[in-house]
């Protein structure tokens, strides 16, 4: 089978999805055939808008007891889950709304399978190691970036391993995934940013991924089974939405139609990754952003124009198009001028949006270039996704040029 172009296609997803403004006030109903008691994931900020409160009520007004856990905190860490599961393992829980960000909605899929299989989150580390399904979890994303509400992958920062580690088996499903674009009009410009690169990495990510076809042996033990003819469908759909939606939504974050072609791309973008995964940006960020206490989204947005130039060799055909979807690549073009406008529309629009293009920027020091490229090597799923081979010699030149902000070009 080919090792460029995709032979087959397959997608893991909730079993509904339900997007539009307003849509949120169906939770209540879909909520009351699942659960006599309901626990709910939030943050601290989102426990105390008169959204969630207005969701809470409506589902109170159900006959539904609810139960709130509302301390999640950024990049997911293990002691989230280990309180969760203290608090709430000797009750019964019968299903779980995580909403918020993506930290928040991890939590609820990670929790529900620990709670329906036991253990402590650490036997699940890897992929396939979840032995049966959990409670039902609804998502509920409250920004315009992870995907979390449709990807089976759960990413935790372990504290003591110093590391992020990801849950990944399809029995982290949602049950359902409520996108609602008016939950993100209040979100701040900050992580309204963030999550904006984190969404435009994956689609760029998962279009220009390795080429897997994979056998019948791994698509049964491995999440990731490479780019695909459906991923595919929906990374161009999300970069599409995203070449006008990002630069909308930074010139007016009340614009409400450019939030819900924001949170469609990234929920495309999430459909993508969920079979596809990311690649090279995402494995060499979390280290990054572990050392300078900075946004994931912001982490991968100074490295992927270094990481797209690196693995250009390997996809000029793939970044020609990303040109010619985002409308600024000549088709008569030679294909390596039009790769070179897709990259650089790329970083325009992380501009744009106020996304740093440096590692410096976000404080990180050349002396932590080889731990970082160390920790990287550990990803071990990630790095299978990227197209070129990334050995730690080449994650160090990426970081030094990111650090210099060199963009000029790989050789081709």
């Amino acid at each position: 089978m080919s090792t460029t172009t995709p032979d087959m296609g397959i997608l893991r997803q909730p079993k509904t999805v339900l997007f539009g403004p307003g849509k949120r006030h169906q939770i209540p109903r879909i909520v009351r055939p699942l659960a006599e008691h309901l626990l709910v994931t939030t943050d601290a900020r989102m426990a105390t808008t008169p959204e969630f409160i207005e969701i809470i009520d409506a589902i109170k007004a159900t006959g539904v007891d609810v139960s709130i856990y509302a301390e999640a905190e950024p990049d997911l860490p293990r002691e989230d889950i280990v309180q969760v599961i203290e608090r709430f393992g000797h009750t019964q829980v019968d299903a779980i709304l995580g909403i918020g960000g993506g930290s928040c909605m991890d939590l609820a899929k990670v929790v529900s399978i620990v709670l329906a299989n036991g253990g402590d989150v650490r036997d699940y580390y890897g992929e396939f190691l979840v032995p049966g399904p959990g409670v039902p979890v609804i998502t509920v994303p409250t920004t315009g970036g992870t995907g979390a509400e449709v990807t089976c992958i759960s990413v935790v920062f372990d504290t003591e391993k110093g590391m992020k580690v990801g849950v990944a088996s399809p029995f982290l499903e949602a049950h359902t995934a409520v996108i609602d674009p008016e939950l993100t009009l209040t979100c701040p410009p900050g992580l309204t940013a963030a999550t904006g690169a984190d969404a435009l990495s994956h689609l760029v990510e998962a279009f220009t991924g390795r080429v897997k076809n994979p056998s019948v042996d791994d698509l049964d033990t491995k999440l990731y089974a490479g780019k695909n003819r459906l991923t595919d469908v929906f990374s161009r759909n999300g970069l599409t939405l995203l070449n006008t939606s990002l630069e909308a939504v930074a010139a007016n974050p009340s614009d409400l139609e450019a939030r819900a072609d924001t949170m469609f791309a990234a929920y495309s973008a999430g459909m993508s990754i969920n079979t596809a995964g990311t690649a090279g940006a995402h494995a060499i960020q979390g280290s990054v952003g572990n050392l300078t206490h900075t946004p994931h989204g912001f982490g991968i947005s100074a490295l992927l124009p270094y990481v797209m130039r690196f693995n250009l060799p390997e996809r000029v055909a793939e970044f020609a198009e990303i040109g010619r979807l985002l409308g600024v690549a000549d088709a008569s073009a030679p294909l390596l001028d039009q790769a070179h406008a897709g990259i650089q529309r790329i970083e325009a629009l992380l501009a744009a949006i106020g996304a740093p293009l440096d590692v410096k920027s976000l404080g990180l020091s050349p002396d932590d270039f080889d731990f970082v490229a160390d920790q990287a090597m550990l990803a071990t799923r990630l790095i299978a996704n990227n197209p070129r081979a990334l050995t730690k010699e080449a994650v160090v030149a990426i970081l030094e040029r990111s650090y210099a902000g060199d963009r000029s070009w790989w050789e081709v």
